[in-house]
């Protein structure tokens, strides 16, 4: 793809990177002489007409902002069958890159990235823009310092560790919000969610929710909080762990916007810098105190122990008593202790058996309903609204999509007490396999493979290479990737060399020879050569099966007919015919009438 110039202007130079949807380019632009970044939309969805509309949202949703944290839209367009966007071209790292090569960052450094972050988020939500998929890998790092915010809209048609649970939240599992999980209305706090993920991430270095499948994440982050910043670093100041609370709180109303957000960085800064004033002691806080009476258990002011030395008169008649560790170490010991705690177990279990089937005091029955094959949120909550309780389990199914419901108990249609417990078990997709390699292999060869792993063979797309015609050149997903057992995978044949076309020269009127000689310059070949009577020079060329000036692809064969002269005994033949046939004279002409 480099070496090529886009509408004659855009000079591709290098790739520099490249998701599921899109390769990007540093390029040149010749009219400005400046450089520039080229977002080309990869080539099986160019006649995608639904990935085309997502792609060109990008620009008209990002050329909307103008701020020095995102990243400029400098133009779109169409070259042949590649559509394009001009980006301006941001050298360094992405933050994900700074994070994975530095550990992780210091808060001072991560307070002020998230507050450029965040600048750049107030500006897009004051023009009714909300990002949803904000993580390091879409913040760049112009050259390693100031944060520039890239990808706005073309999340939405992302691919890759993605999760969609309706049809029009997709966000990268890692970092979307409880509401873009749920699959309910996402709102400016969604992207204020997805930046405290990342900044709980250069704090740390870690990810605050992590698990074996998209499902496993998601209900982390519907359902746990997690780990606090100060207990993975001490170091780490709590006025930062408080300002990473807030803006990770579950409920979107606990949140700070993204306005807030700025001035809590600032604040935050202030105090780092030790500016600010030092606030009152908190009366509540919790404490470490000494014990009471001071490190003397019995000396002036402290409390005697009945552990500490023995008395030295003891009255006649003194039997010393067990102390309380004894008495407990002795009941505990005993069958009677023994006997009631299993007893305990067995009514617990009973009971717990018991209300696992309803109200068992209450006539109110409900009919269970089927949520087979409904997303997990939307599937808890219909039973929800039958006053049903929900347990999820998770289940590996090939034939089930990630976080839809693969079956339930008890089954759809039977009648149950109201607060039954309904256990729905949801896909977390197929058996977790490694991806193999099928580079150099035929198709055929590539689909056996698959097929013996328990994967499946999806799209199949050409393209022209130096590979020899009908091995696989490329595959998605990449070899050594994690996937499900039973997952699609598409892959890319070669064609061979692509065929340069060449213009067919006319050779009507030409000799046999100058006319093979000029056919193969231009790199074609010449096949039949059949002979026709003719009043031309015998020996020319009379016809050509390709028509001169016709664009063929090199190495295409040409048939030629050559002019051949009429032989003697036809000459002879038609001369008598001709005397045979002489007109009648006129008198006899007259006596028939």
């Amino acid at each position: 793809m480099t070496n090529r110039v886009l509408d004659q202007r855009y000079e591709l130079l290098e790739r520099v990177g490249g998701g599921g949807m899109a390769d990007v380019y540093k390029a040149q632009d010749r009219l400005l002489d400046r450089p520039v970044a080229v977002k080309i939309l990869h080539e099986q969805f160019q006649r995608d007409e639904e990935f085309i509309e997502k792609f060109h949202r990008e620009a008209q949703a990002a050329a909307r902002l103008s701020h020095p944290n995102i990243v400029n839209i400098y133009d779109v367009g169409v070259s042949g069958d590649d559509h394009y966007i001009v980006m301006e071209y941001v050298p360094g790292k992405t933050l994900k890159e700074l994070i994975q090569q530095r550990g992780h960052l210091s808060p001072e450094e991560a307070l002020s990235i998230t507050g450029e972050i965040a600048e750049a988020l107030a500006h897009a939500h004051a023009h009714d823009l909300v990002h949803c998929d904000i993580k390091p890998h879409n913040i760049l790092m112009l050259n390693g310092q100031t944060a520039k915010v890239a990808d706005f809209g073309i999340a939405r048609a992302v691919t890759e560790s993605t999760m969609t649970y309706s049809g029009n939240v997709i966000g990268s599992v890692h970092y979307f919000s409880p509401e873009q999980a749920k699959g309910t209305m996402i709102t400016p706090k969604s992207d204020v969610y997805s930046l405290g993920v990342v900044l709980y991430e250069m704090l740390t270095g870690e990810l605050p929710f992590t698990g074996e499948n998209p499902v496993a994440i998601a209900m982390k982050h519907l359902q746990d909080e997690p780990t606090p910043v100060r207990r993975i670093d001490p170091d780490i100041p709590p006025v930062v762990e408080a300002l990473v609370s807030r803006m990770m709180a579950k409920d979107p109303a606990m949140r700070p916007s993204s306005d807030e957000v700025v001035r809590e960085v600032e604040q935050a800064k202030t105090m780092l810098n030790g500016n600010a004033p030092a606030a009152a002691p908190d009366p509540y806080a919790t404490q470490v105190l000494p014990r009471v009476g001071g490190a003397g258990v019995n000396g002036a002011g402290g409390i005697p122990s009945r552990r500490a030395q023995p008395p030295a008169y003891q009255p006649q008649g003194y039997e010393p008593q067990y102390e309380p560790e004894q008495e407990k170490s002795s009941f505990f010991r005993s069958k009677k202790f023994i006997f009631g705690l299993v007893l305990v177990l067995i009514l617990g279990f009973g009971v717990g058996a018991f209300l696992s089937f309803g109200k068992f005091w209450s006539t109110n029955e409900v009919v269970v309903p089927d949520v087979v094959g409904k997303q997990m949120t939307l599937a808890r909550q219909i039973l929800e609204d039958k006053k049903l309780r929900v347990n999820v389990a998770e289940t590996y199914s090939a034939d089930v999509p990630p976080g839809q419901v693969v079956s339930q108990t008890p089954e759809a249609g039977s009648k149950v007490k109201e607060e039954r417990l309904v256990t729905i078990y949801v896909s977390k997709g197929g058996e977790e396999l490694t991806m193999p390699d099928l580079q150099g292999l035929s198709k055929s060869e590539a689909e056996a493979k698959l097929q013996k792993m328990g994967l499946k063979l999806g799209t199949v797309y050409e393209k022209n290479s130096d590979e020899e015609a009908g091995t696989v050149i490329s595959q998605d997903p990449k070899a050594g990737s994690k996937i499900s057992k039973g997952q699609e995978v598409d892959i890319i044949v070669s064609k061979g060399p692509k065929t340069k076309k060449v213009s067919v020269p006319s050779v009507t009127g030409a000799t046999l020879e100058n006319a093979q000689n000029a056919l193969s310059s231009r790199g074609l070949h010449v096949g039949s050569v059949t002979k026709q009577q003719s009043s031309q020079t015998a020996g020319t060329v009379i016809s050509q099966s390709v028509a001169g000036g016709s664009e063929v692809e090199a190495g295409t064969t040409v048939d030629l007919v050559i002019a051949e002269p009429a032989s003697q005994t036809k000459t002879q033949e038609k001369t008598k015919t001709s005397e045979k046939q002489e007109p009648p004279k006129k008198n006899e002409t007259t006596k028939t009438k």
